[in-house]
């Protein structure tokens, strides 16, 4: 159940745009509530690992070749933005890269545009069955699985990258807005964004996440992310629940209404176009919090753009 990809183009190394831009948004949405509405562009950051990937990959990377590792494998479903972006790194620094997906029914099945990119910037693909799956964090299952790849000395990414170094790599993030910024908000998967953007704000700063699963794990996730990375969790974040549209990769009228008419306001100036399956939430959310009084006058607001809209709608991707 592997998917064994061509020849590759020659590695060459990443080349960041850090610190990543800060746009202000004319909104009376948010103007009319004392509200200073500003856009984060860390999907400007690199053009193959744009957002909060660049972010929770760099360290891991660098630990890996310190490390003397030649080979990365990692986690997640059959579009999965996390899959796409270490197999571009692995691309860029020169290393292999494999991605163990969720379904192992795909494996039969012609490659979606995503996991065909993953292909093309050299990733080997391992589908296992979505029982397996569930269990790979337990470390027989691991190893089974590590084994089964023929990967067993491969440097582990777990899914969607968040582990201590990911949080870690996103404390610049937060670090970048300290001056700028009285509440940052980000749209949250796994939780590891977040959890670097909190410490890299310091206590003094506000950060706000928006979950774009329905289920409510997400918050001791975040705080178990926060203890490996820094010993302790941080008091300066909250999450609010309200704004998932039914869970990852759902949306609904209203939200994808809101989008197309948050691009006609705002994209050409900005040159924005917005991702709906996390972005188009998080703007979607700051809008209603806005009217709702959330924010209070003054309030210099910051919404952190991690993706561009080249994620397929359908997508069944990892959280």
């Amino acid at each position: 159940m592997r998917h064994t990809p061509p020849v590759t183009p020659a590695p060459a190394g990443p080349r960041p745009l850090l610190p990543s831009p800060l746009q202000c948004v004319e909104d009376d949405r948010f103007a009319r509530h004392g509200v200073r509405l500003r856009l984060k562009r860390d999907d400007l950051i690199h053009p193959d690992l744009p957002g909060n990937k660049y972010r929770k990959l760099v360290l891991n990377l660098a630990a890996a070749t310190a490390a003397g590792h030649d080979t990365l494998l990692t986690f997640g479903g059959a579009y999965s933005n996390h899959l796409r972006a270490t197999a571009a790194a692995g691309r860029l620094l020169g290393l292999a890269t494999i991605g163990v997906v969720r379904g192992d029914e795909l494996a039969e099945r012609p490659l979606n545009p995503s996991l065909a990119r993953c292909v093309f910037d050299g990733m080997r693909l391992h589908f296992v069955d979505r029982a397996t799956y569930r269990r790979k964090h337990e470390p027989g299952t691991l190893a089974g699985l590590l084994s089964a790849a023929d990967a067993r000395d491969a440097y582990v990414i777990p899914e969607g990258g968040s582990n201590s170094l990911a949080v870690r790599g996103c404390t610049a993030l937060g670090e970048e807005l300290r001056g700028s910024t009285d509440v940052a908000a980000v749209a949250c998967g796994t939780g590891g964004t977040l959890a670097g953007l909190a410490a890299g704000l310091g206590p003094d700063r506000r950060a706000l996440g928006i979950p774009v699963l329905k289920g409510g794990f997400l918050g001791s996730d975040i705080r178990e992310l926060q203890r490996g990375a820094f010993g302790a969790p941080t008091g300066n974040w909250r999450l609010d629940d309200r704004f998932h549209c039914g869970g990852y990769a759902r949306t609904t009228p209203e939200l994808l209404a809101f989008a197309e008419d948050f691009e006609d306001r705002h994209g050409h100036a900005l040159g924005l176009s917005v991702e709906r399956l996390y972005v188009a939430k998080l703007l979607y959310a700051l809008t209603a919090l806005s009217e709702e009084g959330a924010f209070c006058p003054g309030t210099r607001l910051t919404a952190v753009i991690t993706g561009t809209r080249e994620e397929p709608a359908q997508s069944s991707t990892s959280r």
